[in-house]
């Protein structure tokens, strides 16, 4: 699909400087499984400072669930994701491939233009109502953020979750962003009917590392806060320590200090992934590292000639270090979307929980 004839036309509210359409590039509807139909699409730019140099593509989407290819590393089958692109901007995201599919640009233009599938919950519940379904676990936030920017003013994840809810379907969410913490109640009422996993990405408290890697992310103390009232209300919320970025916050120091905070935070399990670099995230993290450190371009070119992970043996230690001081601070591994349930209220149950999963390397950041 490609984004043309886009025309000024100012919204009825009065909240959008511009409007327009696009259609596919050859006319008339899309082959069957394309992203959206053939209405439509509504680009939208706001002048509001939290929105300021982003675009808003909305499309009314022809599906929300997606069935993870069979040779992917993913612990789930099933994903569901309601936005593509993501104004968190990490510089390493993985899914800056999936713009390019678009035509749209997986530089600046992921961080920016923000495409939002705005029937996403109507889509939801009927694929949940569907007798085709059987009620899988669905995983949000393995793609792009669901509480990124953009969810502040669309307001999508509380009715996707309160479908989940109605029909006690199970699901997990991992994020960087506080703005889950909006959804608290919502998230302890599904929780109550149904297995809910929340776990928060964290892969340093690097503040300066923060500041040019994640530039668009909430501070990873903030994140860490999130985890804390998650847990204080009940709902268990893991620490994906992601990416753990080598020779930028890899020293046993700053892997001691994220640890520290993680367990201080309460998290119920921290798993750390190596920083990974597909197609697409690869061009444009290298190209920040000759901006920001062009001392590191070829031993980084050396450490990843093989392909997009890092060699084994670094992961095999990253992990086993990150895990030997997890276990100083009483917290242990755990595989992503391990599900966390509000403990039962009275003498029915203890709220115990099972042993968490081997460790498993990951390839969601």
């Amino acid at each position: 699909m490609r984004w043309d004839h886009l025309a000024e036309n100012a919204d009825e509210n009065g909240t959008s400087r511009a409007t327009g359409t696009a259609r596919a590039r050859a006319g008339g509807p899309p082959a069957a499984g394309a992203l959206f139909a053939a209405e439509a699409v509504t680009t939208r730019t706001f002048d509001t400072p939290e929105f300021r140099g982003m675009t808003f593509h909305e499309i009314r989407a022809r599906s929300l669930v997606n069935r993870v290819p069979g040779a992917s590393r993913m612990p789930f089958e099933w994903t569901l994701n309601p936005y593509r692109g993501c104004s968190h901007a990490c510089v390493y995201c993985f899914a800056r491939k999936t713009h390019s599919y678009l035509d749209l640009d997986t530089g600046t233009g992921f961080d920016s233009q923000i495409v939002v599938k705005v029937n996403a919950v109507e889509l939801l519940r009927r694929e949940l109502a569907s007798p085709r379904w059987r009620g899988d676990h669905l995983a949000m936030g393995t793609n792009v953020d669901c509480y990124q920017r953009a969810e502040g003013r669309y307001r999508l994840m509380p009715g996707i979750i309160g479908a989940l809810r109605d029909h006690a379907n199970p699901f997990s969410i991992l994020t960087k962003g506080t703005l889950i913490l909006r959804d608290l109640e919502l998230l302890r009422q599904a929780a109550a009917v149904t297995e809910v996993g929340v776990s928060v990405s964290v892969g340093f408290v690097d503040r300066e590392l923060w500041r040019t890697v994640e530039p668009g992310t909430p501070a990873p103390e903030r994140r860490l806060d999130a985890v804390r009232t998650l847990t204080d209300a009940g709902i268990g919320c893991a620490v994906l320590m992601a990416p753990v970025i080598p020779f930028l916050g890899d020293r046993p120091d700053q892997l001691r200090a994220t640890v520290r905070a993680i367990a201080e935070a309460g998290a119920t399990s921290v798993t750390p992934l190596v920083l990974h670099l597909r197609p697409g995230a690869r061009e444009w993290f290298m190209e920040w590292l000759g901006h920001h450190h062009p001392h590191l371009v070829a031993r980084y070119e050396r450490m990843y000639a093989g392909g997009s992970y890092a060699p084994t043996w670094y992961q095999r230690r990253i992990t086993r270090q990150v895990h030997e001081i997890a276990a100083e601070f009483g917290i242990g591994p755990s595989g992503f979307g391990a599900d966390r349930r509000i403990a039962p209220r009275g003498p029915q149950g203890d709220g115990t929980t099972g042993a968490a999963a081997d460790p498993v390397q990951l390839t969601l950041l």
